[in-house]
């Protein structure tokens, strides 16, 4: 005989009798109990007693507020998931919310269209849960150690597939555009899986030569070649019991591929100029803003060993397809900047919002952060316009400006020379120049990874003076 489902449980807080009873009859389904109140003390009394799986609240609610509810629900009960809604939800509300734990922040005049999908979502999250016996401390909700902002159904996608991945050894691929953020969900599979205690090491695979980085992830001998003074440890031995974050992988030689697919099959391995066998315990998330299906096909990747990495991916949506996370994202940065700096609480305003929600973000979260930084340091008063706001694609000056730097630079291409090669060199190594000479912030400057940066450099004359630094 089969055993019957397990039911699941839904408690209700508003203060509006009309709204629960709407969501009760909305939410209504064979398997569901659904419990309501009308305040908080009632609601964190039912938690206390009766096992809850999901509670969506007010954050309007009396005598405390909906944030205040979700931190003593946590305490209360961790794996009870909390959706907050509210008539329009500030930014404040749904940055303190997320920090705190809720799932979800719904404005009130979407539920009819919202309300649904988002339940069944949180009903499987505790569905699978139940089927893999997950521990409280490994929630899809990544709202401790790791900062990852936003609210947006791709990201909560995201969070959720970081939730049950963690707790396994499986290899993560990480993939997305550069400034989407895919060092912090690695450093999220690591905190919150129970390699927690050691250490995450992190090694950029296109901004080390390829002479030097087999032994960067594996150690050498003495003597091994020219420069080895002494024996030294690599990477892999270095984060044994823990993680290794192979960031830039796309760009990894063959050469090193080979010995790294070795890794993935048995773990073994040997230091540079040593006949001795070594193994290790290490857990390898990789990171890539290519599309290594198409370096496979291209010859540039080994197709064993993509298919080693990519046991389970994790895809970080570009912030263009997520514009709901913006004013999140952005006001994070700038209560964050502005705490650094010891400045004024600058706030900005629901036009310069909108500004931002409009632009495409081609550096994505890296570029936001910066534009705010620039936004912060320029700034005449506290709130920012649309005019404060230095994009390079906002209307007016700026962009007249940029427009004149474009002639100025074909102006300049030599006769006869290939002008896009031209550029491309120029831009490169002026970014160079500017960064002080480190390739990984230059190519942070630009949008492109180290390793395209120096093939850029290639037959550049800075590039055998610059590119070791």
């Amino acid at each position: 005989m089969s055993e019957a489902p397990t039911e699941q449980t839904i408690l209700l807080v508003d203060q509006d009798h009309d709204f629960l009873d709407w969501a009760t009859k909305h939410l209504g389904a064979a398997g569901v109990r659904i419990l309501r109140c009308d305040n908080a003390d009632n609601a964190t009394k039912v938690v206390e007693r009766t096992p809850v799986d999901l509670v969506i609240s007010d954050i309007a609610i009396q005598p405390y507020d909906g944030l205040e509810l979700v931190s003593r629900i946590r305490q209360i009960s961790p794996t009870t998931i909390i959706v907050l809604t509210a008539g329009f939800p500030s930014t404040g509300q749904v940055i303190e919310a997320t920090q705190r734990g809720a799932h979800d922040v719904l404005r009130k005049e979407a539920l009819p269209f919202e309300l649904r999908p988002v339940v069944e979502n949180a009903l499987q999250i505790v569905e699978d849960r139940r089927m893999a016996d997950h521990p409280a401390a490994e929630l899809p909700i990544l709202d401790g150690r790791v900062k990852i902002i936003g609210v947006s159904r791709a990201l909560q996608d995201v969070f959720k597939i970081v939730g049950r991945v963690a707790r396994s050894d499986a290899p993560v691929l990480v993939t997305g555009e550069s400034g989407t953020g895919k060092e912090l969900v690695a450093k999220a599979v690591h905190e919150y899986s129970p390699r927690r205690q050691q250490e995450m090491i992190t090694i950029n695979c296109g901004a080390i030569p390829e002479n030097l980085l087999e032994s960067e992830l594996f150690g050498h001998e003495k003597g091994s070649f020219t420069g080895a003074i002494a024996r030294r440890a690599g990477r892999f031995e270095q984060a044994d019991g823990g993680t290794l974050f192979l960031d830039e992988i796309g760009d990894m030689p063959l050469s090193v591929q080979v010995k790294l697919l070795r890794v993935l099959q048995d773990g073994s391995y040997s230091r540079v100029g040593s006949n001795e066998t070594m193994s290790g315990d290490v857990r390898i998330v990789a990171a890539t803003n290519k599309n290594l299906a198409n370096e496979v096909a291209a010859g540039r990747f080994r197709e064993d060993l993509y298919y080693r990495l990519n046991v389970v991916e994790v895809r970080l949506p570009p912030l263009r397809e997520r514009p709901e996370d913006i004013p999140l994202l952005a006001e994070f940065f700038l209560q964050r900047i502005t705490r650094k700096n010891g400045m004024a609480r600058i706030r900005l305003s629901a036009e310069a919002v909108n500004l931002l929600q409009q632009h495409r973000w081609p550096g994505n979260v890296r570029e936001l952060e910066n534009t705010i930084a620039r936004a912060c340091a320029l700034a005449s008063s506290t709130v920012l316009l649309p005019g404060d706001i230095p994009l390079a694609d906002a209307p007016g000056a700026m962009r007249g400006s940029f427009k004149s730097a474009l002639d100025q630079l074909i102006d300049a291409v030599p006769a006869g020379a290939d002008g896009v090669v031209w550029v491309q060199r120029e831009l490169a190594a002026r970014a160079l120049e500017r960064q002080d000479g480190d390739m990984r912030e230059a190519a942070t400057l630009l949008g492109v990874t180290a390793g395209d940066l120096r093939r850029i450099l290639s037959d550049s004359p800075l590039a055998s003076t610059e590119s070791s630094r």
